[in-house]
């Protein structure tokens, strides 16, 4: 059977639709005969082939042209669905009729018709062409798991993992009409919240309670939970998470309803749990008039536009149509990869946007500026820093010189070529850091709040000392941890689930905030349409998670169990190894208190200390100096008196610096 459907299946489309003309004429002549036996009864089998059959001959030439007209020969078999079954009923209705005036005009000058052989000849033709096609489409599926559903005592088990599908809507149904074709998983239930439709069938599944949840398991044996519930709300999303976590069951996902809707996935692309549902907070919905204010028809550069917080604010800045976009990037395959990827995007949506390619270093002032002038851009979001914490700890000349001197350049250059918007993405690690990244984050806000107060600064290490106007509105956004981004949690955790465990996290009371990558870009842009100059606007980042409990939440939702001296015998297990260099037990986004709301719910507004621009440039200065001479202690006691609240902890690990003491 097998090896015949195949090679149906592979024939030239011309011969299937021949068998298929050549399978409904049977068909017809068939229901046509059985019409006159439903009518006449068993005695009369042979009479009406014999004295009909000038009906049998117009029944032919009515059906099939009509049946031709209606499309039902381009339909793939493989897919027939509701559609089609519509289309039959109309291609059948209307031949029936069409007959019923052939026999009304011919056959009441030969023999007389009975007139119910037209009605028992459209349903019969009804039910043999459209259930057949049906039967067909099982067939040539090679999945008959479907039609025995219904079958009593039918052995059910065919050897795939048994799923359980959350969500009995469009998206369940059309997720599990695509796992029946896949033939990769064997659906067994239906969960869904919905009272009216609890213990109901849909599709030959039974339909589940949402408290129901261990009963359909027992019921079912299901080993997985694959949720398609794509326009729920993440704080729904988390409510059910937090339901499923305690059973063991691997969950999955179907994609969210905004990628579905633009085309980005199909139903039947199961993935992972987002994190960001674990964590439940709903998006808020953005203000149009800040997304475009300093984009929309403007020229536009994103410094580090590869890496995670540039690229989502690359694509987010496409949609928004600036008149160009500058993509400003040291890392040639990231600058590749993001610039290929909008190309695309610009060819497929047609958008009337010039995209630019820059391959260069925020360490190079003369390119940087050479950049922003030639092209005369009016908005720079400055995302280009090292942020690893550990990495930055471990490279301290490299951390400090991209870092302070990269955004030193950067807003330089756009104050010098006159660029109308500068917005600098910081972190939460700027706030009283313990360590050297947090210090020169900090530092370079300090940098951007001491500019924007300077009518006409003298820049920094210009030996000409001349005054340039200042025409450049500075503005800081500060925020925690994005979901997904290089060097996070999660992807190390996903990580070493996949290769058995353990987790690892550095200590058991560790918190971060967390927000997703395009939420974060998304106000980045909002927040800086909104500063007057100086501003240092913080993001609402929701509530701290715990990492360690985060990990557990993964391992659960991945069908597994947490091994533990309380679980000895567990999957997986996490282990603490100590906090890295540089790294705190909680992130802090404020300073001081003085934090003021603004017209956006996420966005708020601090008010922070910062030196004035004379007394920073000299202590840059001595920073520098500091650091070209490795002198590392200096340079952390630079950095003590620059930065307000930093409180490094431990030795200094500097790569370096710890090789030169041991040949010492």
């Amino acid at each position: 059977m097998d090896r015949l459907r195949k090679r149906m299946v592979s024939l030239p489309r011309k011969h299937k639709r021949a068998i298929q003309v050549t399978a409904d004429l049977v068909v017809v002549w068939l229901a046509l005969w059985l019409a006159f036996v439903v009518r006449m009864g068993l005695d009369e089998l042979v009479n009406p082939v014999v004295t009909h059959w000038w009906l049998f001959v117009a029944a032919s030439f009515v059906t099939i042209p009509i049946f031709i007209r209606f499309g039902m020969y381009r339909a793939v078999m493989r897919y027939f669905g509701n559609d089609a079954l519509i289309t039959i009923f109309k291609a059948v209705s209307l031949s029936s009729l069409l007959l019923a005036l052939v026999v009304y005009w011919y056959g009441n000058h030969t023999v007389v018709v009975p007139r119910s052989i037209i009605f028992n000849y459209w349903w019969l033709s009804l039910l043999m062409i459209g259930g057949g096609r049906l039967l067909m489409r099982q067939y040539f599926l090679g999945d008959w798991y479907a039609a025995r559903q219904h079958v009593p005592f039918a052995r059910r088990d065919n050897g795939l993992p048994k799923v359980a599908i959350y969500g009995a809507g469009a998206a369940g149904n059309q997720l599990l009409a695509a796992l029946r074709m896949g033939r990769t998983m064997q659906p067994v239930a239906f969960i869904d919240d919905d009272e009216s439709l609890t213990d109901r069938t849909i599709s030959g599944l039974q339909v589940f309670k949402g408290s129901d949840i261990e009963r359909m398991l027992n019921v079912t044996s299901a080993e997985e939970v694959l949720l398609a519930i794509p326009s729920a709300s993440r704080s729904r999303r988390r409510e059910v998470l937090s339901a499923l976590e305690q059973y063991p069951v691997h969950v999955r996902s179907v994609p969210s309803v905004v990628d579905l809707a633009r085309g980005a996935v199909k139903v039947d692309d199961i993935q992972e749990v987002d994190i960001a549902d674990l964590l439940g907070r709903d998006a808020v919905p953005a203000q149009p008039d800040l997304l475009a204010r300093c984009i929309s028809g403007k020229v536009v550069m994103v410094t580090g536009a590869g890496g995670s917080i540039g690229s989502e604010l690359c694509r987010q800045i496409l949609m928004l149509e600036p008149k160009c976009l500058l993509l400003f990037e040291h890392s040639e395959f990231n600058l590749y990869s993001i610039h290929s990827e909008l190309e695309q995007r610009i060819t497929r949506q047609a958008l009337p946007v010039r995209l630019v390619p820059f391959l260069g270093s925020i360490r190079h002032y003369k390119h940087l500026f050479d950049t922003m002038s030639t092209w005369k851009v009016d908005t720079v979001y400055h995302a280009a820093a090292y942020k690893h914490v550990p990495m930055v700890e471990h490279n301290i000349s490299e951390g400090v010189a991209n870092n302070v001197m990269g955004t030193l350049n950067t807003a330089q250059a756009a104050l010098q070529a006159n660029v109308e918007n500068f917005v600098l993405i910081s972190t939460d690690k700027a706030v009283r850091p313990t360590n050297v990244m947090g210090s020169t984050k900090r530092l370079a806000e300090m940098i951007l709040q001491a500019l924007s107060k300077e009518v006409a600064p003298v820049f920094y290490g210009d030996g000409a000392n001349v005054a340039r106007v200042n025409k450049t509105r500075f503005t800081m956004v500060r925020f925690g941890n994005v979901l997904g981004s290089s060097g996070s949690v999660i992807p190390l955790f996903h990580h070493q689930i996949k290769t058995g465990g353990p987790l690892t996290v550095t200590h058991p009371k560790i918190t971060r905030y967390f927000m997703t990558i395009p939420e974060a870009a998304q106000l980045v842009i909002q927040a800086g349409s909104m500063g007057q100059g100086g501003d240092v606007f913080v993001l609402d980042m929701g509530e701290p998670v715990k990492i360690a409990a985060l990990a557990e939440k993964m391992v659960h939702l991945s069908g597994l169990t947490v091994r533990s001296e309380s679980n000895p015998h567990g999957d997986i297990a996490i282990e603490f190894t100590g906090l890295r260099p540089g790294e705190k037990l909680y992130e802090e986004l404020l300073i001081g208190d003085n934090v003021s709301p603004t017209s956006h719910p996420m966005i708020m507004t601090a008010s922070e200390d910062f030196l004035q621009w004379g007394q920073l440039k000299e202590q840059l200065n001595q920073l520098l100096q500091a650091l070209a001479v490795d002198d590392f202690a200096r340079v952390r006691q630079s950095l003590r008196e620059m930065v307000s609240g930093y409180s490094p902890e431990g030795d200094i690990v500097d790569w370096v610096y710890q090789q030169r003491r041991q040949d010492m």
